[in-house]
């Protein structure tokens, strides 16, 4: 049953809401009471002391006046709920100093005068008691204590003055009080009930919006969280030009993680990283995971660069520590990209593309570690905008040429293939590399079409080479996850009438990496034709031992930097396993980077059969490329 006359105190909900409708409200009640007060103290005048009638009626209109004011000015949406619960108890309380005061105001008038001023008093008394039950419907407990202060004191003088009339108005303006004080008691329940809905309705809306805001995974703030974030951030620091930071962090072996031990396990590595990335949350500091293995930070007042470089850092090794679970060991790494503002940018897409790029740098040349983005990268980027902006104009079938570097065959002394090599020349920028152009083109969208272009160059320069000598083609990291581009590159072989079985389709393990599904369905596709498939720049990634077992290849290109170092006991033994491995595989190995005479000799006596570099010969156009095949070859093209 609801307690309508409780103490209020700061945990219950209703109290800003009761003082909110209060303020409408009381007022008007203060205005009321003073307008009856100076209405009988005018009737009494000629009849009772000036003190009665001048006197107390104006000290209490006053004090009425005040407090309409107060409570005018009265700014409830500021107000604790405790401040609220105390403002609650004092009008309780003057609530009753005012009744006494104005029920024994009126009962001493009532002593002057005759039946008409009696009845006046009578009057006063029951509007009185009305006003104040309507106007404190929202305080009950003041309510009652008006009620029963003044229906107590003014039955007690009709009763006592055995006048019939009066003792009739008395009785029947109690039953009136009666019945209004039920009515109030139940429009306060269906109000305490309303307030409680809402209360409930606004729980629910924010615990919608948290869920909304939140990864279920790490129940860390999600994505969207972090852009509302990061945009009220950015708002707040035009104004006062402030400063704060934004970081992108990635686990660098997250994605192996999944493929060895299944994504149930990565999703509790996730649901581990989760809270120690919440840990370092704080008043100025807001974590986020932004989706799979990349989360967000963002940091007000950073500090120096150094400061703030070392904080991420932190941040970078605690993700990176040992994950156990039962005899499962997982070391995941994490690297960080950081951009500040508003030196990497004044809005949220150009500071998130700088943090990012930032974190790309840091992936390539300092795994571990954060990056902050600097003038050099922004360089970096103008730069790379300046080669799409001039791929996206290019004719690429006139501007677009390949070279071709010979692969030796040391057992037959004899060019076994050529790899075909992009090259570009722009009329704007002259000679851009090869890293740069493919680069810029698989971010914009070119990649696909340039593959088939060269490619298709590249089997018509096939048709002339000695039957002989295979050609290799190099295929971008986008072309192998693409189906309707591998339907395009087998379209294109048949067409070309160069036979299948002399191509090789040289990948990259980042290509493998993007979607290892679909990489190995589209590697069945193209040896299915006949084509040979190989593995270029082996031994630079973290997974390829991982996945070479399981794809059906037929060469490994061995890395170029492992060439720097055959002369060394550890790199002669790197390339000694390397080889040994494609020998138990079944698969040709190819030494790249072959440089001097001493590597080539180091290689052969490793064991290895074919392979590439300056010291074999130097990318050269198609031309000269037939010019300096061995009379041998020559002949043999001849005779073909």
């Amino acid at each position: 049953m609801l307690n309508l006359v409780r103490i209020h105190h700061a945990k219950d909900p209703t109290c800003i809401s009761q003082l909110t409708e209060l303020r409408k409200h009381i007022p008007t009640l203060y205005v009321l009471l003073s307008v009856n007060s100076c209405a009988l103290a005018v009737t009494h005048y000629p009849l009772a002391p000036v003190l009665l009638t001048l006197g107390f009626p104006g000290v209490l209109v006053t004090v009425c006046v005040l407090r309409a004011v107060r409570w005018w000015r009265m700014r409830v949406d500021e107000m604790s709920q405790d401040q609220a619960a105390i403002q609650l108890r004092r009008t309780t309380a003057l609530t009753a100093v005012f009744s006494v005061a104005f029920v024994s105001w009126a009962m001493i008038l009532n002593g002057y005068g005759g039946p008409y001023e009696q009845g006046h008093v009578a009057i006063f008394v029951a509007i009185t008691v009305i006003a104040c039950i309507f106007c404190l419907t929202h305080l009950p407990v003041a309510a009652f204590l008006v009620t029963g202060i003044v229906m107590g004191v003014f039955l007690f003088c009709c009763i006592t003055s055995q006048n019939h009339v009066f003792l009739a108005i008395a009785v029947n303006t109690a039953f009136v009080t009666v019945v209004m004080m039920r009515v109030l008691a139940n429009n306060f329940r269906a109000f305490v009930q309303l307030v409680a809905s809402q209360a409930e309705a606004d729980r629910l809306s924010d615990e919608n919006a948290r869920l909304a805001h939140t990864d279920s995974l790490t129940e860390l703030p999600n994505r969207r969280y972090f852009f509302q974030k990061l945009g009220e951030l950015i708002q707040a620091s035009a104004g006062n030009d402030a400063r704060f930071a934004l970081a992108i962090f990635d686990l660098d072996r997250f994605k192996p993680v999944n493929d060895t031990y299944g994504h149930v396990v990565g999703d509790r590595v996730l649901a581990v990283i989760g809270p120690r990335l919440a840990a370092f949350a704080n008043e100025n500091v807001t974590v986020s995971r932004l989706g799979g293995d990349e989360f967000g930070i963002l940091v007000r007042n950073p500090g120096p660069p150094e400061e703030i470089i070392a904080f991420c850092d932190a941040i970078c090794a605690a993700l990176a520590k040992p994950i156990r679970f039962g005899n499962i060991q997982v070391v995941t790494g994490c690297s960080g990209g950081l951009a500040k503002y508003p030196r990497a940018g004044r809005d949220a897409d150009a500071l998130f593309d700088r943090a990012d790029y930032a974190l790309y740098h840091s992936k390539e040349h300092r795994r571990g570690k954060t990056i902050l983005f600097s003038q050099e990268h922004e360089d970096a980027i103008r730069a790379e905008q300046i080669v799409e902006t001039a791929l996206r104009t290019a004719d690429l079938s006139a501007e677009m040429t390949l070279y071709y570097q010979p692969i030796l065959d040391t057992d037959t002394g004899k060019i076994a293939l050529v790899e075909g090599l992009a090259r570009w020349t722009s009329p704007q920028l002259g000679r851009v590399s090869p890293d740069r152009f493919i680069a810029a083109a698989e971010r914009c969208g070119l990649i696909h079409d340039m593959t088939l272009l060269l490619l298709r160059k590249a089997l018509a320069d096939g048709t002339r080479l000695p039957p002989g000598i295979g050609l290799s083609f190099n295929l971008s990291a986008q072309d192998l996850t693409s189906p309707d581009t591998v339907l395009a590159i087998l379209a294109a072989v048949r067409a070309s009438g160069f036979d299948p079985h002399r191509l090789t389709l040289e990948l990259t393990e980042t290509a493998l990496m993007r979607d290892f599904d679909q990489a190995k369905a589209a590697i069945r596709m193209l040896r299915a034709l006949g084509i040979a498939v190989a593995l270029d720049d082996f031994g630079t990634g973290y997974s390829s031992l991982g996945y070479v077992h399981s794809l059906p290849l037929d060469k490994i290109k061995i890395d170029r930097s492992f060439m720097a170092g055959i002369d060394t006991d550890l790199g002669c033994s790197l390339v000694s396993t390397i080889l040994d491995l494609c020998r138990n595989l079944g698969l040709e190995g190819i030494a790249e980077g072959i440089e001097t005479a001493e590597q080539q000799d180091a290689a052969r006596r490793q064991g290895c059969r074919y392979m590439q570099g300056y010291f074999i010969a130097k990318p050269m156009p198609f031309e000269d490329l037939l010019r300096k095949l061995t009379p041998v070859e020559a002949a043999d093209r001849l005779q073909a």
